[in-house]
């Protein structure tokens, strides 16, 4: 990102309306200079040069994804056991309460976690406090209802650990088709909201995000997989998109298998695809005729006088 702001101004280094005179110049130019990038422009050309405006833009944009990021982390973290005759955010309790122990391990390791964390709900904002900047802030209860977010950092925890369930009964929440470290992870994602993803993990934790409706997980492991997508681990994200609900996933990944499709048919993973799941296939041709029939349709309106 360059410094500056993204202007041009005059600069008497290059000359001045009376140099350029001198030297036989009918008509005098102003050189100008722009901030940012320091090249030279004509006055006629005044104003913020192309690139620098291009750069400026998608730094402005990085900026509000960063913000947005940063607002659903802070909502997220602000989810708490809160009840009307507390004023103020209770910590967790020093001895945890609960353990989830992934069932299909041979030996399996408990994963010790506090009740009031997993059934966490929005921390209501006090009377007191309800001036027009905290209306402004992220994860406010105000602001969470307009967004419709959800009542607690994961409903399914809530709905088994606050009634009669044997989840609830017994401490122990057992968990199938997950590995310790995936299952750790997830318990710190849901004290920290973060997580040190690679490949596996992004899918692992987005499997467990789906099943215990936790969004912002899921939201962060999709990101964390678009932008690791490739013509390589395209169709095989495609599916695995679909299989649960991973919508901008599949749609990025979509994206990138149409801008290839002269190279599909030849990938092993598109004919297991046909066997395993045939109807995707027909998606993904039926997205590509789309495309192709609205590019034509625009040429057309573009070559009409």
């Amino acid at each position: 990102m360059r410094g500056g702001g993204h202007r041009r101004r005059l600069s008497d280094e290059f000359g001045s309306d009376s140099d350029a005179e001198e030297n036989g110049g009918g008509n005098p130019t102003r050189t100008m200079k722009c901030v940012s990038c320091r090249e030279e422009y004509a006055s006629s050309d005044a104003g913020t040069c192309r690139e620098c405006y291009e750069e400026a833009s998608e730094t402005e944009e990085e900026l509000k994804r960063e913000i947005e990021d940063l607002k659903a982390k802070v909502a997220f973290l602000r989810f708490s056991s809160w009840t009307p005759h507390q004023h103020q955010r209770p910590t967790p309790p020093c001895f945890t309460d609960v353990v989830l122990v992934a069932s299909d391990d041979d030996s399996p390791v408990p994963v010790p976690a506090h009740k009031a964390v997993l059934v966490a709900s929005p921390v209501p904002v006090p009377p007191s406090r309800r001036g027009d900047a905290m209306l402004k802030t992220v994860g406010s209860l105000d602001l969470m209802q307009k967004k419709k977010s959800p009542a607690s950092r994961s409903p399914v925890f809530r709905a088994m650990l606050e009634n009669e369930m044997e989840e609830s009964l017994s401490g122990t929440v057992k968990i199938s088709d997950v590995s310790y470290d995936a299952l750790r992870a997830f318990v710190n994602f849901l004290y920290t909201a973060e997580a040190c993803l690679d490949e596996q993990m992004g899918c692992d934790l987005l499997v467990l995000a789906e099943k215990y409706q936790v969004k912002h997980l899921k939201t962060y492991c999709e990101k964390f997989m678009v932008s690791k997508l490739n013509w390589e681990n395209a169709l095989v994200s495609f599916a695995f998109a679909h299989q649960h609900n991973a919508k901008n996933l599949a749609d990025s990944a979509l994206s990138l298998i149409m801008d290839n499709m002269d190279k599909l048919r030849k990938r092993e993973e598109y004919a297991e695809l046909v066997d395993k799941d045939p109807r995707l296939v027909v998606e993904i041709f039926e997205a590509y005729l789309s495309k192709q029939v609205n590019t034509a349709a625009h040429k057309d309106s573009l070559s009409k006088p």
